[in-house]
């Protein structure tokens, strides 16, 4: 009796720990750093099987975006489902800048409350740091000289393998951030070399220097693949895979000419892949999606109620095959980085059409000088642009002082090369991209619904200088009329 009473306690325990399971699955969340999708499985001719397995595997989207193209920012958006200027992370937190207040709701707290245990090997890189409280975490660094990238494997094994509870685990690599370093630990075992690879085509200039810069992105690329598939190998060695819900994003584009620092599709445009078990596996979305869409959908994963504050939703209906109306339109923004390149923007795309909205247009952008500086290059601008085409050239000058919209076709130019702003042509297209940023911009609290607002915000963290790290105090900001 007490022998099957053992047994039916068990078939019992087993049951409900499937059921659990199937419940509550874990979540693996990979961040890499400085890269738009640049890889095999979105076409970039590099060897990524890794990553190009997870796309098989699970659901690729082919337009996902992040609100702004920086790593505080990117981060502190996809952890609270805000735009920065709603959580107040507008700038990097080496600079100071910080979310308004640490009692904002986040991913952390969220599943923590669910019964998650959470983790996050990698930096965190917003303000403040004690609103995620990790029960775990590992090289709080960023790492950018990638020593001992092996720790990050031993780290993650161990926390899968810990505690019963349902896992929530955020890798941040630091690849491709710079420096481009070219090999490390003999990976890629073949680095790329100028001489082989094309520069990566939004720059649209392909100076020598140029194509060297792409091909040391290019070996980041393929180290990056190298170590998320060592990533997945330990998931599956833990025993915990066919449970844990992979999602993988990088938190902007390249930091490269019109990549990172700015609004374009080179700063915005990210690879995002989710594997779901039992999910569709091998799905190419071209859905307008964002990174804040993915505190929703970790909600969604853990069975937790979603707050109504968040600015995105739930990804999981796309991931599971459905065909449910989605949004129309995306938006994003930029303030500043460092204090070297403050420049507010707002954009809007549809599937078509993108509007970039300067409102400080007259002005000299700051960022221009900054990325186009010996700081990142050797050769000089006016050598660079020798080797572009005068389209391209025209593009490089509007990029340097912007005139106050900007607007795309991003299916006949997807480089943004071509501005067919204030054009009779498409004067119709223009103003209701405009109308519906405005719409935007008031729905979401955005201060710089005046462009007076804008040159306030500009001239004060220009005016500051960079000689010390002392931010704008922007939630003092958002209280000036």
């Amino acid at each position: 009796m007490n022998h099957m009473k053992r047994l039916i306690l068990c078939t019992v325990a087993l049951a409900f720990g499937d059921f659990v399971s199937a419940a509550a699955p874990n979540i693996l969340f990979i961040v890499s750093e400085d890269n738009g999708p640049e890889m095999g499985c979105y076409g970039t001719p590099i060897r990524t099987p890794h990553l190009d397995r997870l796309a098989r595997e699970g659901t690729l989207f082919r337009n996902a975006y992040v609100p702004q193209a920086g790593c505080s920012q990117s981060r502190a958006a996809f952890l609270t489902g805000l735009y920065p200027h709603q959580n107040g992370q507008i700038g990097l937190a080496t600079w100071e800048y910080s979310m308004y207040s640490g009692k904002i709701p986040n991913v952390v707290k969220t599943l923590k409350q669910a019964g998650y245990r959470t983790g996050m090997i990698g930096k965190l890189h917003i303000k403040p740091k004690d609103a995620f409280p990790f029960d775990f975490k590992a090289i709080p660094s960023s790492n950018f000289a990638r020593k001992d990238m092996a720790a990050y494997l031993k780290h993650a094994g161990a926390f899968m393998r810990a505690g019963g509870q349902p896992f929530y685990l955020q890798v941040n690599f630091p690849d491709a951030h710079r420096p481009f370093i070219k090999q490390v630990d003999q990976i890629p075992a073949r680095p790329l070399i100028g001489k082989e690879v094309q520069a990566l085509p939004y720059m649209g200039i392909n100076h020598p220097e140029l194509r060297q810069q792409t091909a040391d992105y290019y070996n980041c690329m393929m180290r990056l693949d190298t170590y998320i598939g060592q990533l997945l190998a330990v998931l599956e060695q833990s025993g915990r895979a066919r449970d844990t819900v992979v999602v993988y994003i990088g938190d902007h584009g390249a930091d490269m000419l019109r990549g990172k620092r700015t609004s374009y599709e080179g700063g915005l445009k990210v690879p995002m892949i989710i594997r779901w078990p039992n999910s569709r596996p091998d799905q190419r979305r071209e859905e307008l999606v964002s990174t804040l869409d993915l505190y929703p959908t970790f909600c969604d994963i853990a069975g937790a109620r979603i707050p109504g504050t968040l600015a995105g939703r739930s990804l999981k209906p796309l991931v599971h095959g459905q065909r449910p109306a989605w949004r129309q339109y995306l938006f994003t923004e930029f303030h500043v980085h460092s204090n070297h390149n403050p420049w507010p923007q707002r954009t809007v795309r549809d599937a078509r059409f993108k509007l970039i909205y300067n409102p400080v247009a007259g002005e000299e952008n700051p960022g221009y000088a900054f990325t186009m500086g010996k700081k990142f290059f050797a050769a000089p601008e006016a050598e660079l642009l020798a080797v572009a085409t005068d389209q391209v050239r025209a593009a490089y000058a509007l990029m340097k002082k912007p005139p106050l919209y900007e607007l795309y076709d991003l299916k006949a130019d997807p480089f943004e090369f071509n501005n067919l702003a204030d054009t009779p042509a498409h004067a119709a297209t223009q103003a209701r991209l405009v109308a519906a940023l405005k719409q935007w911009q008031v729905d979401t609290g955005d201060p710089l619904q005046s462009r007076a607002m804008a040159r306030r915000l500009f001239h004060l963290i220009r005016d500051a200088g960079t000689a010390q790290r002392r931010p704008l105090d922007y939630k003092s900001f958002m209280k000036l009329k």
